[in-house]
């Protein structure tokens, strides 16, 4: 039988539905301590940005503007990554803010977008989802804290979820191939 990613290794996907259903348990048992994890994470990944912008700004060859957008986003990689680190709780709170105010000003966007633009798709999913921004946005500008947490767990769940889904895909490749070979049609 030809092995595809599904059935190259039944174990790999129950490891993976295992860690995943560990993660998110862990996830909506600690939200803020995940939350904070995030936003470390993200100061981490800030911090490789700013030195991968710097190294890139004194390559030779690079340009005199380029040079100094490259220095300037590293130094703002490197302020950022600072924060986040050193200050991992309010960042996770600040980028909440943050996507909140994104959520506000898109389901505004998409409001206009409904009754001004020629489409297929029904004029009332337009504005429902410009509502649904709308509301998050304003639930997550109005107490960013609580939606940080909140996130967290909405994490949790859906890695959760998602590991049952791999744990039970695993066990189902395994039964299918203790059972045998099986006949795949072809498709001509």
């Amino acid at each position: 039988m030809p092995k595809d990613w599904l059935t190259l290794s039944w174990k790999a996907l129950v490891a993976r539905g295992l860690a995943a259903i560990v993660f998110g348990i862990a996830a909506m048992v600690w939200p803020v301590a995940t939350a904070i994890a995030l936003a470390l994470l993200w100061g981490v990944w800030a911090l490789v940005e700013g030195v991968g912008s710097f190294a890139q700004a004194f390559q030779p060859g690079t340009s005199g503007w380029a040079r100094f957008a490259l220095i300037a986003m590293g130094v703002i990689a490197f302020l950022v990554a600072f924060f986040a680190i050193f200050s991992p709780a309010v960042t996770a709170v600040a980028l909440t803010w943050i996507l909140g105010l994104w959520l506000i000003v898109r389901g505004g966007f998409e409001a206009v977008a409904a009754f001004t633009t020629s489409t297929v798709v029904p004029r009332w999913l337009l504005v429902l989802s410009a509502l649904l921004d709308f509301v998050l946005g304003v639930l997550f500008v109005a107490n960013p804290g609580k939606a940080a947490v909140g996130i967290a767990v909405v994490l949790g769940i859906t890695a959760f979820l998602w590991g049952v889904v791999f744990l039970v895909t695993g066990f189902i490749v395994r039964r299918n191939l203790a059972e045998g070979p099986v006949s795949v049609p072809s498709s001509a």
